[in-house]
């Protein structure tokens, strides 16, 4: 979903405060994404950059592919369910260093699931960035 659609999903999310927690975290894949936490909800989303995937034909040729929701726009994805400032500052703690480092987004995903607020597997930042390219 995009961001519209994201805040449009529930009524709490566009009066809420929101904490943002970095605009520049990167996965292992060079995907960026931000991240943020809407107070009223508790939820932890992420933005994820539209990247296209590269695919190679046998002839050393590249395509590039990108799936039609994704093109020209970030997508929302709900990641965690943290109730509290408090919460989400001790769960999080250290993000801004881990942020910088390498692999950033799998840091955020695996301390997401320590604490046991990871929403569906699918929402996580692993997941994201494994996703499977098209087939061509």
């Amino acid at each position: 979903m995009d961001i519209e659609e994201f805040y449009d999903g529930d009524p709490r999310r566009r009066p809420s405060a929101e904490i943002e927690l970095g605009t520049e975290w990167y996965d292992r894949h060079g995907t960026r994404y931000e991240v943020n936490w809407v107070e009223d909800t508790g939820e932890l989303y992420l933005m994820r950059e539209p990247v296209p995937h590269v695919l190679e034909d046998p002839f050393g040729g590249l395509h590039f592919a990108m799936r039609a929701q994704e093109e020209g726009k970030m997508t929302v994805h709900v990641v965690a369910r943290i109730d509290t400032h408090d919460q989400l500052e001790k769960i999080l703690d250290g993000w801004q260093q881990a942020m910088a480092g390498d692999g950033g987004a799998e840091w955020l995903a695996d301390r997401l699931r320590a604490a046991g607020v990871a929403t569906a597997a699918g929402d996580t930042p692993d997941a994201v960035a494994d996703t499977d390219p098209p087939q061509a």
